[in-house]
């Protein structure tokens, strides 16, 4: 197995699509690191060269990836919660943040429904 930012690869994958189990790196700027690094982004962990590997390790460490990507979302997260702003508290309240409705929907951030008892 394949290691990149402290993440394995998985081998029987194509190198754009194992890219995209490191935090940070998606769909585009996956393929845009095998464009840029001259590999074919159709190629698989297990063919490549440790050359090959290397190669990419260098060019991915000018990105922001994995635990100080994450930091930083969540450093962010909590700067809009201290100063009170409105998606501070949407966030603080476990309610969707961009303008959805409640009523119906957002279960996945509500959570499961709670009964209501009987009084």
């Amino acid at each position: 197995m394949a290691r990149i930012a402290g993440i394995n690869l998985q081998n029987h994958k194509h190198i754009w699509i194992a890219l995209t189990s490191v935090y940070g790196i998606g769909d585009t700027r996956a393929k845009l690191i095998c464009e840029k690094v001259g590999i074919q982004a159709t190629k698989k962990v297990k063919d490549l060269e440790e050359k090959e590997l290397e190669i990419i390790r260098q060019f991915i460490e000018e990105f922001q990836l994995e635990g100080d990507l994450r930091r930083e979302n969540s450093i962010n997260i909590k700067r809009l919660m201290d100063i009170g702003s409105y998606r501070g508290i949407r966030h603080r309240k476990g309610l969707p943040l961009r303008g959805q409705k409640t009523k119906n929907n957002s279960r996945t951030r509500k959570g499961p429904r709670k009964l209501l008892k009987a009084k």
